[in-house]
């Protein structure tokens, strides 16, 4: 089992981070913990103290748009291992997640002794994925494919700004107008788009929407998310 010195909780509600900090310190014993209210506490943290031995990141928070947190993190901290913490378990949102890269999905209904066995896991390398609990919902719902698997590996290679510009062209936003938003200038939207049109191997803006729209905007996250997504500004 890897040495755990510093791990990172980012949830938004505070007794759901004293919690998991309870179940952190079950496992490791007392180690250094960080806790985040908020996606942009979190890259601040991670700027200020450099590599974290895991991340443990709500799907839901502030400053996060579905799997864009965990996107972020991945691309700009590779070597710190996220694990998504959630209130939501469908079957597919997990399998999105792992083809995302994440170390582990922990949902939050999850006991405190499976909590600290899944981190037990995680430390020792492994990919934490937690039983299915709800197998008629499971079967319902369509299973990753190699397209899905192929569109994650294809997202996990943009930037943060990249995924920022992505995430703006789905609302519809022209150039001047993302620029505005990211503050900016035009010519370098205008980069960034042609970078993400070159990685998703797609020939316009409106196939590139479509194509991350397969794991970044799914129905679940869209029904569960009620207006708490929020357009926080993290520093690029």
């Amino acid at each position: 089992m890897s040495r755990m010195d510093r791990i990172l909780i980012a949830d938004d509600h505070p007794l759901v981070r004293g919690a998991l900090a309870l179940s952190v310190e079950a496992a490791f014993g007392r180690i250094e913990i960080l806790e985040c209210a908020s996606f942009g506490e979190l890259i601040v943290q991670l700027e200020r103290t450099g590599i974290a031995d895991l991340a443990l990141l709500d799907l839901l928070m502030p400053g996060v748009n579905g799997f864009d947190g965990l996107l972020t993190v991945r691309a700009r901290f590779p070597e710190t291992p996220v694990v998504i913490i959630s209130a939501l378990e469908e079957r597919r949102l997990v399998d999105e997640a792992i083809a995302l890269g994440a170390a582990g999905f922990i949902p939050k209904s999850t006991p405190r002794q499976d909590i600290v066995a899944a981190l037990h896991r995680v430390a020792a390398g492994e990919i934490y994925i937690p039983a299915d609990r709800h197998a008629a919902d499971a079967a319902a719902r369509r299973p990753l494919d190699a397209e899905d698997i192929e569109i994650a590996q294809k997202l996990s290679t943009l930037t943060t700004q990249q995924l920022r510009v992505l995430r703006l062209l789905g609302t519809g936003k022209l150039n001047k107008e993302i620029a505005y938003e990211l503050e900016i200038a035009e010519p370098t939207v205008k980069v960034h788009v042609s970078a993400i049109l070159q990685k998703l191997k797609v020939y316009s803006r409106t196939q590139a929407v479509v194509v991350a729209g397969r794991l970044l905007s799914t129905e679940v996250l869209e029904e569960a998310g009620q207006g708490r997504f929020s357009r926080e500004r993290t520093s690029a």
